[in-house]
């Protein structure tokens, strides 16, 4: 057995957190309740590695959710923002930077003829989903049960046991009013979309998406299924959103829409185009992103929007994955470390199911297949829990959840596939 690895800094730190902060983070996930234990407080973080308060050093596959996709503090990255550094933090007025991160992305995904910058990914989706709704004239939204798009009220909803059910509120303080008009399907399926548009003729804005789900494990779009969405959303006169804040840049330059072939209407990014600073992003056709003030009556506005740092550490992050190989890199990374992962599994005797695209994976401690968020319910959560544990004592970093996808970079070595592989072996032997 692994020896625990010493964590008294982290414990003190998250103490003290706890009296200062809501459960004593700044964002749920962070407070590793899902895996049964108390955060790794980090101190610094450079390439593939990320380090604690009390010295120990992990291989990090989390990569600050995804967007350390070029390691964590690239030294190019660094000096840009060194250099911007010296200009001032926050403008609150235009920016020629904004005007080279727009033509870069507006150049490399198909959706995007405009693009408006803002702060998160959360805040895209907020104003995508106005978008689509001035638009259109219509107050109906489909999304889909296991994809997230940040904690606006419209979108905090489970999905009800029928694929016609009508969205309840999955927090306190959302009024059921509020989320009335959001629609839920399982993913990876048409039939239950088409039933949708069938019983709410001309009141569906549109549909949106995670083309590649992130958000509740990692579950691959079946062959069909984004085109499907594409027809059906044409013949009814709404919209197709492709949240793309995970996979946009990561999954290949152009995102899952290049990937797949597959051209929606509208677009959100994030992580990536930041290159690790705050940033978010929504575009699409220029017909529809002309609604947007000033140049039309959607109203959405952001002080810190297409702020100086993050726009430079994006345009700096972007010029480097357009170098020779980069997603070529990516794409073998991943797929050596879910092979090794699979591996360890069946040797070990525990069912696994697993998959990965670009520089996203994720696996399901299950028999698959894995289509829809019902199915990756089935993960046996209890188990990864004792797994997280045990991968950190060998200086593993995994996502503190059962249902996120895991991120590999272009700084991770084949030595550290390795180490991780080998980490998983020694992991399943000694939980199972």
């Amino acid at each position: 057995m692994t020896n625990s690895i010493n964590t008294t800094r982290s414990e003190a730190v998250f103490e003290a957190a706890q009296k200062l902060m809501p459960g004593g983070v700044s964002s749920p996930v962070r407070a590793f309740k899902s895996v049964n234990g108390n955060p790794i407080v980090f101190d610094r973080v450079k390439g593939p590695y990320a380090w604690d308060l009390d010295g120990n050093r992990f291989i990090d596959y989390v990569g600050s959710w995804g967007p350390a996709i070029c390691g964590h503090s690239h030294p190019e990255v660094i000096a840009s923002l060194q250099e911007a550094l010296e200009k001032g933090t926050s403008f609150g007025a235009p920016c020629e930077l904004e005007n080279k991160l727009a033509e870069m992305v507006i150049e490399a995904v198909p959706s995007v003829e405009m693009v408006r910058f803002v702060n998160s990914g959360t805040e895209a989706c907020m104003a995508v989903l106005r978008l689509m709704r001035a638009f259109t004239g219509r107050d109906k939204v489909i999304k889909f049960e296991g994809c997230y798009h940040g904690h606006a009220d419209m979108f905090l909803v489970k999905a009800g046991s029928g694929v016609a059910t009508l969205g309840l509120p999955d927090s306190p303080g959302v009024p059921r009013s509020t989320t009335s008009n959001t629609l839920t399907a399982p993913y990876n399926d048409l039939e239950a979309v088409k039933e949708l548009f069938a019983e709410n003729p001309d009141g569906i804005s549109g549909v949106i998406l995670e083309p590649v789900v992130g958000n509740a494990g990692f579950i691959p779009p079946e062959p069909g299924f984004l085109e499907g969405l594409r027809e059906l959303t044409k013949e009814n006169g709404a919209l197709l959103v492709f949240d793309e804040v995970m996979t946009g840049f990561r999954i290949s330059y152009g995102g899952a829409q290049d990937r797949f072939g597959v051209t929606p209407d509208l677009t959100t990014l994030g992580k990536v185009i930041g290159g690790g600073l705050p940033v978010g992003a929504y575009g699409g056709r220029k017909e529809i992103m002309s609604m947007v003030a000033p140049a039309g009556p959607m109203y959405q506005a952001g002080t810190l929007s297409g702020n100086p740092l993050a726009m430079t550490a994006g345009i700096k992050t972007l010029e480097l994955l357009k170098q020779e190989g980069s997603y070529e890199k990516l794409e073998a990374l991943s797929q050596r470390l879910i092979n090794g992962i699979c591996k360890a599994a069946k040797q070990a005797g525990i069912p696994i199911t697993a998959s990965c695209i670009g520089g996203m994976f994720g696996f399901y401690l299950c028999e698959g297949p894995v289509r829809n968020f019902e199915e990756a319910k089935q993960t046996n959560a209890e188990l990864f829990g004792k797994l997280h544990r045990t991968m950190l004592n060998k200086g593993i970093y995994l996502a503190p959840s059962a249902y996120e996808a895991g991120f590999t970079s272009l700084a991770h070595s084949d030595d550290d596939i390795e180490t991780t592989i080998k980490a998983f072996q020694e992991s399943f032997n000694e939980i199972n």
